[in-house]
């Protein structure tokens, strides 16, 4: 009945006729006068709008290039992540990043008054407390399983470390022992120092800590079996050096196929079975500065969330405040650590994984994307950028010390984020490269023994850094920098005893035995 009412014809009188065209004129002119200013606020809206995949379709993003030619993320765009973090396309409310004034990078006062060459460079780490107690606890071991053990002392082990790095400075690691010792074809230092017999009892009793009461420390810690040596070495490492304005965060995988409890497994390193050593090291001269050994999760308990932001917080504690940045690959990197290190007054660099919820989306979209096209999105404290290498690839980096949207001219287009990634990044590896190549790290099935030689390669290397740095006039290439450092560090391990009396002239049959010497 109301759609038939509806329908029918009204009519009109004259005058009312020519009322309704006269409306109808005025309201054509206002609509008129106003056309320009609808299609402002209409524009206006547009560029309000989330850009999200779930959002918008192909269809609407091709329009969206079509009406608007400016480039993408024009300001007053804003894109929203998954855990609701807004990111901007423009830096203009970026706030500028002013890192804190950095302690003077080198070796420390402490370090500086007590080292005069070589050899009292490398005893800053290998102490004289540390040697005392790998004495004590091999004595200890000897005693409960040799009849006849003949008493070792700090100069023996001394020797043993001396002829130890020698072994790495000819690149014999590998070497059977009997070749070393052999009289046609081995060395002559290692049978003017010490007997091929005594070089492996040295090998085959030396320990860290007493076996009896490791039971009960293992409950604590499973590195019980060497964990005082480790805290007694270790601590020492940032007391001695002032890392520089860059660090670098990565792992370490000591080579190791033995029985342990915390092996790990890591298909994309060379070795790929080992111990893990998280490293914090300065990137100038990849210099040691905090390590951590991973010994995995505990027995029935869960896998640990964030982890790498644990572990970066914990190897970075004692440099908060000096405006450091931290470089780190994604598997560490989140918005959650950049806000921790922010507050630190430090910055953080990394590549980031996709699967984040801080992420907007379109940092993830790489459909229809130009290749070397780079596309930033930015809080205020924090950027992150979308790099396209290749086609239908991009590359993810999250920064809190690059605040502005700036690209390289160079052929790549790279933009300084991934530059200075990229420049930052190899500090750890570079460490694992200089100390592998004259490792004295020899095979065992002992995983504390495994350890202790690493302990011995990184303090040969951190050694060297400090002495170059307080004798600059070191000129040599690298490959002679290095070889000379182990060999003058394998020298003066073995001085003590050719200054004095050595293992060899103690076992001489025509010589009174020293009461310092064996027993």
């Amino acid at each position: 009945m109301a759609a038939n009412i509806s329908n029918r014809k009204r009519r009109f009188t004259t005058k009312q006729a020519e009322e309704l065209i006269t409306q109808q004129r005025a309201d054509a002119d206002d609509a008129c006068s106003s056309d320009s200013h609808s299609t402002e606020e209409s524009d206006s809206d547009d560029s309000d709008v989330d850009f999200s995949p779930e959002s918008s379709s192909d269809h609407d993003s091709s329009m969206e290039v079509d009406e608007d030619p400016e480039p993408e993320g024009t300001a007053g765009s804003e894109w929203k992540a998954k855990n609701g973090q807004v990111w901007s396309a423009s830096h203009q409310e970026t706030l500028r990043y002013f890192p804190a004034t950095c302690r003077r990078p080198g070796p420390t006062r402490y370090a500086i008054t007590r080292i005069s060459d070589v050899t009292s460079a490398l005893e800053l780490f290998i102490t004289k407390e540390i040697i005392q107690v790998v004495v004590d606890m091999t004595n200890l071991q000897g005693f409960r399983t040799v009849t006849n053990w003949k008493k070792t002392d700090s100069t023996e082990i001394q020797a043993f470390i001396g002829l130890v790095i020698l072994a790495g400075v000819f690149r014999s690691r590998n070497e059977a022992v009997l070749s070393l010792w052999n009289e046609h074809t081995g060395r002559p230092m290692f049978r003017a120092t010490m007997s091929r017999k005594r070089f492996e009892t040295l090998c085959t009793k030396l320990r860290f800590d007493d076996r009896l009461s490791r039971p009960a420390r293992l409950r604590e810690n499973k590195l019980a079996a060497i964990l005082k040596l480790w805290e007694m070495w270790e601590g020492r490492l940032g007391l001695l050096f002032n890392p520089g304005q860059d660090i670098c965060v990565d792992e370490q995988l000591v080579p190791f196929r033995g029985r342990c409890r915390f092996r790990q497994y890591i298909p994309n390193k060379p070795a790929k079975y080992g111990i893990k050593i998280w490293v914090a090291c300065d990137v100038a001269t990849s210099y040691a500065w905090k390590m951590q050994v991973y010994t995995g999760k505990e027995e029935g308990a869960r896998p640990e969330v964030n982890q790498g932001r644990r572990v970066v917080l914990e190897l970075t504690e004692e440099l908060q405040g000096y405006g450091h940045t931290v470089t780190c690959d994604n598997f560490f990197t989140s918005y959650a650590l950049a806000e921790d290190l922010l507050k630190r007054k430090m910055a953080l660099v990394g590549t980031i994984r996709r699967n984040k919820a801080e992420l907007p989306p379109i940092l993830l979209q790489t459909r229809e994307r130009a290749t070397l096209s780079s596309v930033f999105a930015f809080t205020k404290t924090h950027a992150a950028v979308s790099y396209v290498p290749k086609r239908g690839r991009n590359v993810l980096l999250l920064s809190t010390k690059h605040r502005e949207p700036s690209v390289s001219e160079a052929e790549h287009q790279k933009p300084a984020i991934i530059l200075d990634y990229n420049s930052c990044k190899g500090g750890v590896d570079n460490l694992d490269k200089v100390v592998g190549t004259y490792s004295c790290r020899r095979k065992s099935n002992r995983w504390p023994l495994t350890l202790f030689y690493n302990i011995l390669d990184v303090s040969a290397y951190n050694a060297f850094v400090l002495w170059v740095a307080v004798d600059p006039s070191w000129n040599q290439t690298k490959n002679q920098q290095q070889q000379a450092r182990h060999e003058e560090a394998m020298r003066v391990q073995i001085q003590s005893v050719e200054e004095g009396s050595t293992p060899r002239q103690w076992r001489s049959k025509s010589r009174t035995r020293n009461s310092s010497g064996l027993n």
